[in-house]
């Protein structure tokens, strides 16, 4: 239920990627909420390298830091492959648009996320949404959260990663994404959000 972040990169990067591949096969409806980030399943290889060499730097250990990295955002693609197979899954993501104005690479890698966040969006099985910054809302940001299924939701923090199960608190954190999903733009008004977003670059 809390997995300290210090504690499973004893194992390497590699290892906290692709441990969670099972329960990504698992899952057949995703439901996801980033405020600060573009969530895993949609970055590009470039953006998940510079969130990513962030995070091993400080938490790995070993000697050889970039093939950690390496293996790190080679697992995080893995993970990726559900959007693809063709199963009949389902993917709501919600995202502030404070998660698109954060600089965390260069414009050349920023770009191309954006023009991949589109080209998601264009999936049948994929909803994607994002929360204007001058939207009036009822209710804040809210931490990221991760629901799979009806069953679980992983909220990730500064030291560690928490599992929630009870199902009152999974059904609470579904009212939420309900209840953001209220404050989102979609379609032709996401599309727009986006040019903004790319206008801003260099």
């Amino acid at each position: 239920m809390y997995v300290e972040w210090r504690r499973a990169a004893r194992t390497g990067a590699r290892h906290i990627q692709y441990t969670a591949v099972p329960l990504f096969k698992g899952t057949r409806h995703f439901r996801i909420y980033e405020p600060g980030v573009i969530p895993g399943l949609l970055q590009t290889r470039a953006y998940a390298a510079a969130i990513l060499s962030t995070s091993v730097r400080r938490l790995a250990s070993g000697a050889d830091i970039e093939a950690e990295i390496e293996a790190a955002v080679d697992g995080r693609l893995q993970k990726q492959e559900v959007l693809y197979d063709g199963s009949e899954r389902r993917f709501a993501f919600l995202i502030e648009e404070s998660a698109l104005r954060s600089r965390v690479a260069d414009d050349e890698t920023m770009a191309a996320q954006y023009g991949h966040l589109l080209q998601v969006a264009a999936l049948p099985h994929v909803s994607l949404g994002v929360i204007p910054s001058n939207v009036r809302r009822a209710l804040w940001p809210v931490e990221g959260f991760w629901i799979f299924d009806q069953a679980r939701v992983v909220v990730e923090i500064v030291t560690a990663e928490v599992t929630i199960t009870q199902p009152s608190e999974v059904r609470q954190y579904a009212r939420t994404f309900a209840q953001l999903g209220q404050f989102a733009v979609y379609g032709a008004a996401l599309r727009s959000v986006m040019t903004t977003a790319i206008d801003s670059l260099g």
